[in-house]
């Protein structure tokens, strides 16, 4: 006994030696990855024996499984002290909690970010778009593009004419006192530098009159202190723009944007415009197009964001793009980081089977189907019971379908419909209401699906197949039901005393007026206004108790 209790002791602080062994190495290497030196304000990172740029990608729309990969990779780069992550995006757009968990965990990290929009033909649309400006390196592929980044649940109706609540701003002009100390030649579509003070861009030099003359004169900015710009030599047309601007202003926000008709949609717009706005001034990037993309659903090729300075970078591949930002400077927090790039490793992060299994739960149309699942098998356990196998796979199908209604957008009022909807054709089998809760069922059933996922978002939609799929099997078994209810009620009732009027009845003895007559084995006494004859067959005509009203019916047996 004390000599196995000796060896289990041995054991555990074996175990605990190993652990201790392999957790303290990797903390110390953590350690002197973080670890840097500081020379002329700029923080370099020590070089480790084996340097590595971790690439997560973020393809499709953006979801909880999406967001969840990205943190969790970002994290694991900064204990693998991994010195640079990319994010290789082509995306659509996508939630915005989960798009707002990305960024958070971007300006948060210690090891710069890098969102690269790749391969060529790839898109960082909408949520993209706010990764993108909120990394510490914004880089694109040839033949790529981002943009469109309004608020796609909220879009209003664009009127004739824009209303001047629509602005961005607070002021409804601009004033030459909100622009204090103008520096002549600054470039009037980057956003201010976060580390250059207060002072904001100054007068547009010619080769940029063009892209921001329109958008200066049409409305004034939300945040003056940092945008305003000083008039310029040549005054621009207030309400029309000039034939010969840019493509970038036809997005203006003032000329063709939808614009907010109620004020919750400017509070979502307002409240979006300010935070992608924060993260150009963050970056120091072009925040003016920042708010076109926002307020117009403005769009840009990847060579015209380079030139209108909303990315850093346009790369082939991503050895081009590790090239090309080799001793780029990128702040971090209260400090500058130069980041050493060139022949850095390359490892890609797949997501693990955890974020797998998440995605395809938090698939709406997926979600949709394990709900439906659920509630059929759970009413066809309550009609059979002891089966199981119905019951079981219901409660595993519905408590799936219902986590990942509690993580997606969804639409509490559409649940209840489909629920709804699917017990009142169940009821259409056991009452008879001739097809009205059947068709009332239908409708809810369908209008709930429409509004479950109260989003535009692509990729955040049940299929509209799917739906009609299901609508369809529910009409087909209404109808069904209503075919066989009207069969049934043209056919001949065969029970009870329904069932025996017209029946035929043999005589058993002669008698005129009141007699005996067997039916179905059964003597009964019978009456009739005729004489009948003994084997004759006898119509039953009415039956009063247990007495028969019979007339001849046919030949004597």
């Amino acid at each position: 006994m004390k000599a196995a209790s000796l060896r289990a002791l041995v054991i555990v602080a074996g175990a605990i030696g190993m652990a201790l062994s392999g957790g303290m190495p990797a903390a110390f290497g953590a350690s002197s990855t973080a670890s840097s030196t500081v020379a002329d304000g700029v923080t370099t990172p020590q070089a480790t024996t084996n340097p590595q740029a971790i690439i997560l990608e973020i393809n499709g729309a953006i979801g909880p499984a999406t967001s969840r990969y990205v943190v969790h990779g970002i994290e694991s780069a900064q204990k693998a002290g991994s010195r640079l992550v990319i994010l290789e995006v082509d995306t659509p757009g996508g939630l915005d909690t989960s798009m707002r968990d990305i960024i958070r965990a971007i300006l948060a990290s210690p090891v710069p970010v890098v969102t690269y929009v790749s391969p060529p033909g790839a898109r960082a649309a909408s949520a993209g778009t706010y990764i993108l400006y909120a990394s510490h390196i914004a880089a694109m592929a040839p033949a790529t593009n981002l943009g469109a980044a309004t608020p796609v649940s909220i879009g209003g109706e664009s009127p004739s004419e824009p209303s001047p609540t629509s602005a961005p701003g607070p002021t409804p002009t601009p004033t030459p006192d909100s622009a204090p100390n103008p520096t002549p030649g600054r470039n009037p579509t980057s956003a201010p530098n976060p580390t250059s003070g207060p002072n904001p861009p100054a007068a547009p030099s010619p080769s940029h009159d063009q892209k921001s003359s329109p958008h200066q004169s049409s409305q004034p900015k939300s945040t003056p202190s940092s945008t305003q710009q000083q008039p310029q030599s040549t005054p621009p047309q207030p309400q029309s723009p000039s034939p010969t601007d840019a493509p970038s202003d036809t997005n203006s926000p003032n000329a063709a944007s939808p614009q907010p008709t109620t004020a919750m949609e400017r509070k979502v717009v307002n409240d979006a415009v300010a935070y992608i706005r924060g993260l150009a001034e963050l970056r120091g990037r072009n925040a003016d197009w920042a708010e076109k993309a926002v307020r117009g659903a403005a769009s840009l090729s990847s060579t015209a964001a380079l030139q209108q300075k909303v990315i850093d970078v346009v790369a082939r591949d991503i050895p081009d793009l590790l090239a090309q930002i080799d001793g780029r400077e990128v702040k971090m927090g209260d400090h500058d980081v130069k980041l050493a790039t060139r022949d850095l490793g390359i490892q890609r992060v797949k997501p693990d089977w955890r974020t797998e299994l998440l995605a395809v739960i938090t698939n709406p149309t997926v979600a949709y189907g394990l709900m439906l699942i659920g509630i059929y098998g759970l009413l066809l356990e309550g009609y059979n019971p002891g089966v199981m196998l119905p019951g079981v796979a219901g409660t595993i199908c519905l408590l799936l379908a219902l986590f990942a209604f509690q993580i997606l957008s969804v639409n509490y009022a559409g649940l209840a419909l489909v629920a709804l909807g699917v017990g009142m054709i169940i009821a259409e089998f056991f009452f008879p209401t001739f097809g009205s809760l059947g068709l009332g069922g239908l409708i809810a059933f369908v209008v709930g699906s429409l509004i479950l996922f109260d989003t535009d978002v692509p990729g955040m939609n049940i299929a509209l197949p799917l739906i009609a799929a299901f609508a369809t099997v529910g009409g087909l078994v209404i109808v069904g039901i209503a075919y066989v209810a009207a069969r049934s009620m043209r056919r001949p009732v065969v029970t009870g005393v329904q069932g025996m009027i017209g029946d035929n009845a043999e005589v058993i003895q002669d008698f005129a007026g009141t007699g005996r007559v067997r039916y179905r084995g059964e003597l009964w006494n019978a009456r009739s206004a005729t004489e009948l004859r003994a084997g004759q067959i006898a119509r039953i005509v009415k039956v009063e108790g247990l007495t028969l009203w019979v007339e001849p019916g046919g030949a004597r047996r």
